[in-house]
């Protein structure tokens, strides 16, 4: 009897230690999150205005504060002359000082961060962001605009400089093609799909029903 319950002990031990694994070995992004209670800030990057149409379409839809991030000495409006920039920006670290200022981020719960691809890489000025102010604790969402090439290393990005938040699936879609002249894009039938597709992004992570 005495052997019956040191086994019945054991394969308690066991069952907790494979269910603790499991949870550890979950993707943060496969989890749901409630909006109930939660305070929302929507932080975004935009040059061509593609990011920040997304930004406002998530606002109808979960509501909370809306800022645009803005830069100390604003980027030159040349295209080839601010990728050189953004380039020489990446190579050697350099942090743009932002002149938005948020007082209080303590209070937000949920921080949606929105900005394009440049370089493959995230942008300078959000890595400005997510260096200067802290995010421990906080579920951060992330949204992305680009030329057609992908995220590139902009989500990976997000998680490694805010490693003690909770970083969700992100989204992203097509945007301008500022280097062919394509700037403004989300409009008409565009602005349509996307609306639907960032619907259904929310209602995966439960933040919309």
């Amino acid at each position: 009897m005495k052997n019956i319950r040191q086994i019945g002990a054991i394969m308690t031990i066991i069952l907790s230690l494979v269910t603790a694994c499991s949870k550890a070995q979950r993707p943060a992004g496969d989890e749901k999150v409630s909006l109930s209670g939660k305070k929302v800030l929507i932080v975004y990057l935009s040059r061509t205005n593609n990011t920040k149409a997304i930004a406002q379409i998530i606002q109808t839809k979960v509501g909370g504060t809306l800022v645009s991030l803005e830069l100390v000495n604003p980027y030159p409006q040349n295209y080839q002359t601010i990728v050189q920039q953004v380039a020489n920006e990446n190579a050697s670290g350099f942090l743009p000082p932002l002149k938005t200022k948020i007082d209080g981020i303590g209070q937000y719960d949920i921080i949606f961060l929105g900005f394009p691809t440049w370089g493959m890489q995230l942008p300078p000025p959000m890595k400005s962001f997510l260096k200067q102010y802290d995010l421990s604790g906080k579920t951060i969402v992330p949204f992305n605009t680009n030329a057609g090439y992908g995220i590139g290393s902009t989500f990976a990005t997000v998680k490694e400089l805010a490693p003690k938040s909770r970083v969700l699936d992100g989204f992203t879609t097509k945007g301008g093609i500022e280097r062919d002249g394509i700037q403004f894009v989300m409009e008409g039938e565009k602005a349509t799909l996307v609306t639907n597709e960032v619907g259904a992004w929310l209602k995966k992570l439960g933040l919309v029903n």
